[in-house]
């Protein structure tokens, strides 16, 4: 069935967060479930009262995309997807994990819960700065999908690499022989993100007409593993880029709260060094305060790319703040 379906994607295209055995079941009886989105992501909890957040409300964010018209748009990703016809999001995802797991969109035919249902297509984002896999980019993280399967999953397409709209992706396919369920997970990697696309259906031949109409799909140009050319809106992408020997200045937050959850951020660095972004994957509304205050003063050395100074986009992991004013020990900001 590989050798075949091979050939027919050759000529066509030329978080772990897998869905659970429950809703597989009901999926195939047609069975009422809590739509997926309505939960947070196993195993990341959210802290009550810390969420996303940004220091504009221009700058586009990975969780802002959004359906309109049947069409999936995320200006972040540089991401546009024409929805099956008769199609729809019913549903908004949960805001991003403080491991930087995203639920871009989740698209099922309208009244899915009216009859059985023939699929489902699910777009998430992992944020390769924040994610606490043992993965580096889009391929590391199909690779670990496939070896970690829970035992009731049997790898039924084996891991390969494909172009679809131009872009490479890592695309494998698994399957519950108990549910007769069929999953195809296509990732790329955008801006430091592993975007992927998760494809369920009983129905193989619906699976390969889902993976055609992702042709259609419109994708920022594929350029090299940071995923951005510095220049326009879109800057270099480098993780771990908020190091000491980047900094000319730096301050540190010094919080006065007792709060034992870390806090990812995600900055924009502008040609000049400064701090233009700011966005917070999860944080308490003063924890955003307080580092949006610091992060504001520090400046780095200009980013030379071609020898001229370009945006980069980094990530920085503030950890648990345990101690009030007095305490910076557990202020900072790992690195």
């Amino acid at each position: 069935m590989y050798s075949r379906f091979l050939g027919w994607l050759a000529v066509v295209v030329g978080s772990i967060s897998f869905l659970s055995l429950s809703l597989s079941s009901s999926l195939a009886s047609g069975q009422k479930t809590e739509p997926q989105s309505m939960r947070s992501p196993e195993p990341d909890i959210l802290v009550r009262g810390a969420w996303s957040s940004a220091s504009d409300s221009v700058t586009p964010l990975p969780e802002g995309g959004s359906v309109t018209n049947n069409v999936f748009h995320n200006q972040y990703f540089g991401m546009t997807y024409t929805l099956p016809t008769g199609w729809t999001e019913e549903y908004k995802g949960p805001p991003p994990s403080d491991s930087g797991r995203y639920v871009l969109a989740e698209i099922a035919p309208a009244g899915r819960y009216k009859e059985p249902i023939p699929g489902s297509i699910l777009i998430t984002a992992e944020d390769m700065f924040f994610t606490p896999l043992p993965v580096a980019n889009a391929l590391e993280l199909t690779d670990y999908m496939k070896d970690h399967l829970q035992a009731d999953y049997k790898v039924e397409l084996p891991l390969t690499e494909v172009k679809i709209a131009s872009h490479t992706f890592h695309f494998f396919g698994y399957v519950s022989p108990a549910a007769k369920l069929h999953w195809y997970v296509a990732a790329t990697e955008i801006r430091c993100h592993a975007v992927e696309i998760v494809l369920t259906s009983r129905d193989t031949k619906l699976l390969e007409s889902m993976i055609t109409d992702m042709n259609k799909m419109k994708l920022p140009e594929e350029a090299s593993p940071t995923a951005g050319a510095g220049e326009g809106t879109v800057p270099v992408c480098i993780k771990d880029y908020a190091r000491d020997k980047n900094l000319t200045a730096r301050v540190d937050p010094v919080f006065t709260e007792h709060r034992f959850n870390s806090v990812p951020v995600r900055i924009i660095i502008d040609r000049e060094g400064k701090v233009k972004h700011i966005h917070f994957l999860s944080a308490f509304p003063d924890q955003a305060t307080t580092i949006t205050d610091a992060l504001r003063q520090w400046k780095f050395k200009p980013y030379l790319q071609d020898g001229k100074p370009v945006e980069v986009e980094t990530g920085i992991m503030f950890e648990r703040a345990p101690h009030a004013i007095g305490h910076p020990s557990g202020n900072g900001a790992s690195e």
